[in-house]
């Protein structure tokens, strides 16, 4: 019973641990599904910092609205292809729109930063020693 008990403890315990240790993702992209939206490939590079926008048809602009009503991100493209740096953005939830003609495709990305750069850019630099002679 004991060693039933104690396997039980260990197991929750290092899976705790790798769940706290474990890296979280920078952004999450909530794909338009939509059947007009097929067009338009949306998606996250592979450290999910940049968003990734393919369409057959010209993409003319795309803009994106925060959760504060402000537009974070407002570009003329006229291109089929763009990729959007998400780290200029604020954390939280961005609704981005690409107009495509008369056409408007709505999607959403959300934004949850980076913990660990926050963390490096603020720690405080260790102080030059000075040599005692």
């Amino acid at each position: 019973m004991k060693t039933i008990v104690s396997v039980i403890l260990l197991g929750l315990f290092t899976s705790v641990t790798a769940l706290s240790q474990t890296q979280h993702d920078f952004a999450k992209l909530e794909r338009n599904i939509n059947e007009r939206a097929k067009g338009l490939k949306q998606s996250l590079n592979v450290s999910k910092d940049t968003l990734v926008l393919k369409s057959d048809r010209l993409i003319s602009k795309v803009y994106s609205v925060s959760m504060d009503q402000q537009r974070e991100v407002d570009m003329v493209v006229n291109d089929h292809e763009v990729e959007i740096p998400l780290t200029t953005l604020s954390k939280g939830k961005h609704i981005f729109v690409t107009v495509q003609n008369k056409r408007r495709i709505v999607f959403v990305v959300k934004v949850y930063g980076n913990d660990n750069l926050l963390l490096a850019s603020n720690e405080k630099k260790p102080k030059a020693l000075k040599n005692k002679n």
